[in-house]
């Protein structure tokens, strides 16, 4: 069952008894969360915990076995189409089209998402992600750090209500990477938009984060503020944490009995 959170109108994001298997692989085992409005809330594991297997089913493109999904108030399994053009995903496992320039790519976004002045949004973001040398060239040809940026840019060409991140500074050096949270963050402000961020930089995730989901073998090991959980695992920070429950000294045990007796 959902929590109270979940079931309210305080949720952009409610997830019910969410499973995906791969024939014998169990991916995902009955996950349960909420990520209330406005707020930005982390999903963390080690590989293979999850995360981009959920955040897959999220963006529709993957069909969960079993299990309810809501975003912003929209069943995603049946009209995801309502819910998509005010969300937008990023990610440095999702290449954009090679050949296009970044204008061209940001162009089609922008297209695709009925952008109004897409002309005059691709000039604010250029300026925004210092990409303005960068958009005559082939995203084909721009270093992984560069390529980052326009993923990022391409992530916000829709002003977005509900934004998936996937480790949106991979590859960016300390001084870049910095001004990206910075922009994610005044943005995330600015707008009241709900971000859900996968990451493995415990020190981002303390940074900007409101709420953290715990993920270990596809199951919710535990949810809460990041200072909330560093005291109740009794550490010093979330890198520790994250290690505790990645390496299993933590939570697994919990969480497979709240998984049980939610099957019971």
């Amino acid at each position: 069952m959902l929590s109270a959170v979940a079931a309210s109108a305080d949720a952009a994001i409610a997830v019910r008894d969410l499973v995906k298997r791969y024939d014998d692989v169990l991916a995902v085992n009955g996950i349960s969360f909420a990520v209330r409005r406005g707020t930005t809330t982390a999903l963390l594991g080690g590989n293979g915990a999850g995360k981009t297997t959920t955040l897959s089913i999220l963006l529709g493109v993957l069909t969960p076995t079993s299990g309810a999904i809501s975003v912003l108030g929209v069943d995603m399994l049946r009209s995801r189409y309502k819910a998509l053009p005010r969300m937008n995903f990023t990610s440095p496992y999702v290449d954009l089209p090679k050949r296009l320039t970044v204008r061209e790519n940001l162009r089609v976004f922008a297209d695709l998402y009925g952008v109004v002045n897409p002309r005059e949004r691709i000039i604010e973001l250029s300026e925004e992600f210092d990409l303005g040398l960068l958009l005559k060239r082939p995203y084909g040809e721009l270093s992984a750090g560069q390529r980052t940026r326009v993923s990022l840019a391409k992530a916000l060409i829709n002003r977005p209500e509900v934004l998936l991140l996937d480790e949106p500074t991979a590859s960016l050096d300390p001084d870049v990477g910095d001004r990206m949270r910075t922009y994610l963050e005044t943005y995330q402000r600015a707008s009241g938009c709900t971000v859900l961020l996968a990451s493995h930089n415990m020190m981002e995730v303390e940074r900007m984060c409101d709420d953290v989901i715990m993920l270990r073998a596809g199951l919710l090991v535990d949810q809460g503020a990041p200072d909330a959980l560093v005291a109740r695992y009794g550490r010093d920070s979330m890198e520790e944490v994250f290690l505790d429950i990645a390496r299993g000294r933590a939570g697994l045990d919990e969480a497979e009995s709240a998984t049980a007796e939610g099957v019971r």
